[in-house]
């Protein structure tokens, strides 16, 4: 696996939306779930990645995209 090297200044915390109140997270998690079940057989992990993709385009910040990435990895 390579290692991806961005030479991107560090985002500003004004680029960063707030956080999400809880009761929204477990609506976006509701969604997720549901959506990740309707995905077709052998097809998740695609329609993650599509996901992924999708909203790294809205955050606009490959690196952020990529921290939110290595954070989620913790505690699997």
């Amino acid at each position: 696996m390579s290692t991806i090297t961005l030479n991107h200044p560090p985002v500003s915390p004004a680029a960063v939306p707030t956080a999400l109140p809880v009761a929204e997270l477990e609506t976006v998690y509701d969604a997720l779930a549901q959506a990740i079940d309707r995905a077709p057989d052998g097809k998740s992990e695609l329609y993650l990645v599509k996901l992924a993709l999708l909203m790294a385009n809205e955050i606009g910040s490959a690196r952020r995209v990529i921290e939110l990435s290595e954070t989620a990895l913790l505690d699997l």
